[in-house]
């Protein structure tokens, strides 16, 4: 699968080759935008042709509510889907455009995902790798606990798997918000920080907590550098793994499609902490009570993967002096 992960500077940058023909393009940051300050992303795209699209805003956001992704920019050449432009024709080259405003605002880190993907209605599996017997020590938060908690943030906790991912990231890094800044959830709340990061990525427009930016985005407040990449494989997933690196995946299926789920889902977020010896996959499912499963390799790596789900999409969140294995070109 064609992929790649560009780091770029701030500002307006110039045309970045992407080295293929893309069709997905998803920007991510880390930043700082207090009260009363937003930062305003937009991407523009060249054709093959060499003609350029227009500008997408990609985002507008700030660490306050009102933080909002931007519908109904679609055109001759592609559209923006919350947090990811679709291409309707490949697209050879990208730069990104962004703006602060406000007093404070600033961008620490900034980089698109270009990415190809192949149609694929099932995906083969690959052989147990390096991180075979290998499991991270992350807490365990369950969205569940938050069932009917602020619906005004997506409906309430049981639409949490975001947040309570990024939450339980944050936590194994050390890192995330401090005990005054949760002094307005409700006491007695089992993880007020599942509810200070529902609050923090609530995308506006989009009603949900599940913006991949955006999130990201809430991890760089505490310090994290952090991006939305594609894997290829769990292979590379657990490359990062044992590197001491959890990573946080999108992906949806039937509930027969992944044994020992218990439920379906059209899009959920968990965090993938490990893998058993026989390669099989630990993770932290936000949306079961127990939290810790262990789910077959093959079936995960089938609903994760393929075309007609998220193919492959992952946050990698890290503080910035740890620094990742070797990649192709995809971190």
């Amino acid at each position: 699968m064609p992929v790649s992960y560009t780091r770029l500077a701030q500002g307006r940058t110039a045309f970045t080759e992407l080295g293929f023909a893309a069709t997905e393009l998803v920007p991510s940051w880390t930043a700082s935008a207090p009260e009363g300050s937003w930062i305003e992303v937009a991407l523009q795209a060249r054709l093959a042709s060499g003609e350029p699209t227009k500008w997408y805003v990609m985002g507008r956001w700030s660490e306050e509510p009102g933080r909002t992704s931007v519908p109904g920019q679609g055109d001759e050449h592609g559209d923006v889907a919350v947090d990811t432009f679709v291409a309707k024709a490949p697209v050879t080259a990208c730069r990104i455009r962004v703006e602060t405003h406000g007093e404070g605002a600033r961008v620490r880190s900034l980089g698109v995902l270009a990415s190809a993907i192949p149609h694929r209605p099932s995906v083969a599996p690959t052989p147990a790798g390096t991180a075979a017997a290998v499991e991270l020590d992350v807490p365990r938060y369950s969205q569940r606990e938050h069932t009917g908690h602020y619906p005004e943030w997506d409906g309430g906790g049981a639409n949490w798997c975001s947040p309570a991912s990024v939450a339980m990231v944050l936590a194994y890094w050390g890192s995330g918000p401090e005990p005054a800044d949760l002094s307005w959830v409700t006491p007695g709340d089992p993880c007020p920080a599942v509810d200070h990061a529902a609050r923090g990525m609530y995308d506006q427009s989009y009603q949900g907590t599940g913006n991949w930016p955006f999130s990201v985005a809430y991890a760089g407040r505490y310090g994290l550098d952090g991006f939305v990449t594609r894997l290829r494989s769990a292979l590379e997933l657990e490359t990062l793994v044992r590197a001491g690196v959890p990573v946080i995946t999108s992906l949806s299926f039937k509930e027969h499609e992944l044994p020992g789920s218990g439920y379906s889902t059209g899009g959920h977020i968990l965090v993938v902490a490990g893998f058993t010896a026989a390669g099989d996959v630990v993770v932290n499912d936000p949306a079961v009570p127990e939290v810790r499963k262990i789910y077959p390799r093959a079936a995960f790596e089938n609903v994760w993967l393929r075309s007609s789900g998220t193919g492959g999409i992952a946050y990698v969140l890290h503080p910035p002096g740890h620094v990742l294995p070797p990649s192709d070109g995809n971190w």
